[in-house]
């Protein structure tokens, strides 16, 4: 445990599901080449990519119970392949119902990576360290939209379409190749007493997994935090910067990378403070949230187009959702044993990728109707019109606002179980700071220092 060779193992995992996020935001910045090769209206744009997302979560379960039954090192091997065959696939094909087929594979591939990886670091490295290098993943994972952003970007206006989605396919290749060679499920000698020795087995842990309140806090956790920046990153936000801003395209896909320059900063941060006070995440991630509430609504109520400084701050906010949606994850840890910890990764990681494909949908949704009723009216069309977009990223109120219900239910049901199991009150955190607050009062009348 936390030898050299874990780390070479965590090294060749983060640069595998780096491969995944650069062949997953891949359709991102090319919303705009996609529409002009394939035709159709934003709702069958946003199609295209809710049906990644859609297979995406439709797979975790199903992955996490895999996960359990025949270890991580497998799913990876099996994910990085799918994903090199959809993304070759949607390089090549003419057609829409084709390229939903490549997207389609891209989902099933990338939706194994990410919580292999978390089950590989949990089976290398021990103590304190895991919820830092669980950031630290998604950080490094995140790198990948940095590639798709820039590189990719460019590739695709010089060379077109073709040359540049062959290209993010090599690099699911190197990470096919690399963790062949090097990836194992646990250290050499170590047997594994948590691997599920049957399909019976492995389904009464995924249950058992459903049932845990931690488990369903952490799915709630990671969906209202993850989901504003995936929707904007993934889809929407390359579009509304474009044809609504008015910026640059370069410009818009460098912007996209605070996105990511925010998640490297912030990750370290919210790695220690979920280490160093584990019984306040929720608290963290309610916080998160509510800074992102508030931003949206300054950006979408400001008078006439937004300023560039308003957009980088808009980024900078809703970049750290993507390091809080991790926090979700360190519930299922915590929560959950070790033989069980696959399917419970696979049930946190379906919360954020519902809201985001329900949230995506429904923005491309949205702005349909309103392009269809400005066309009714006699107007001319305006597909992706700034005003349309306020409305449209409004929904994320709904979405949002639905998972924060669910997540304060899902805490006061965690609590309830730590009181009934281990005795461990969690008071509420402005009643833990009146106390702090009373016992250094208390302290400094006493002479304490």
């Amino acid at each position: 445990m936390n030898s050299r060779w874990s780390w070479l193992v965590f090294a060749v995992g983060s640069f595998a599901y780096l491969s995944a996020v650069l062949q997953r935001t891949s359709l991102g910045i090319a919303g705009v080449a996609a529409t002009e090769r394939f035709g159709g209206s934003a709702a069958v744009l946003s199609s295209l990519a809710v049906v990644q997302l859609i297979v995406y979560a439709a797979m975790q379960i199903p992955v996490g119970v895999l996960i359990d039954r025949f270890g991580p090192r497998t799913l990876i091997l099996f994910g990085t392949t799918f994903m090199i065959a959809g993304q070759v696939t949607l390089a090549l094909v003419p057609t829409v119902a084709l390229a939903v087929v490549g997207r389609v594979l891209v989902g099933a591939g990338d939706a194994a990576l990410f919580i292999s990886i978390i089950r590989l670091i949990s089976s290398w490295f021990s103590g304190r360290i895991v919820p830092l290098l669980s950031q630290w993943l998604g950080n490094i994972g995140q790198l990948g939209q940095v590639l798709s952003a820039v590189p990719l970007a460019w590739l695709l206006h010089a060379a077109g379409w073709t040359p540049a989605f062959l290209s993010a396919a090599s690099v699911a290749v190197l990470a096919l190749i690399l963790a062949v060679i090097f990836v194992r499920d646990r250290p050499a000698g170590v047997v594994d007493p948590h691997r599920a020795t049957s399909w019976s087995s492995a389904l009464v842990q995924l249950r058992h997994s459903f049932k845990r309140p931690g488990t369903q806090l952490g799915f709630w956790s990671h969906y209202v935090t993850q989901s504003s920046g995936t929707v904007f990153s993934l889809l929407w936000g390359f579009p509304f910067m474009v044809y609504a801003l008015e910026l640059d395209p370069v410009l818009a896909a460098g912007l996209l990378t605070i996105l990511v320059g925010t998640g490297l900063v912030f990750g370290p941060v919210l790695g220690v403070l979920t280490a160093r006070y584990p019984q306040r995440r929720s608290n963290i991630v309610l916080a998160i949230v509510t800074a992102m509430g508030t931003m949206w609504a300054i950006f979408l109520l400001w008078p006439g187009v937004p300023p560039l400084w308003l957009l980088v701050l808009l980024l900078v906010v809703v970049g750290v959702g993507g390091p809080g949606s991790l926090i979700g994850f360190d519930f299922a840890r915590t929560f959950n044993p070790q033989r069980s910890l696959g399917s419970a990764n696979g049930v946190v990681n379906v919360g954020g990728f519902l809201a985001s494909f329900v949230t995506m949908y429904l923005i491309g949704l949205l702005l349909d109707l309103q392009n269809g009723w400005r066309v009714a009216g006699g107007q001319p069309s305006d597909l992706y019109a700034l005003d349309s977009f306020r409305i449209a990223f409004a929904v994320q109120y709904i979405v949002v606002g639905i998972g924060v219900v669910f997540l304060v239910r899902a805490r006061r049901s965690t609590r309830r179980l730590l009181l009934h199991e281990e005795g461990l009150e969690v008071a509420p955190l402005w009643v833990a700071a009146a106390r702090a607050w009373r016992s250094r009062r208390d302290g400094r009348r006493d002479g304490r220092p």
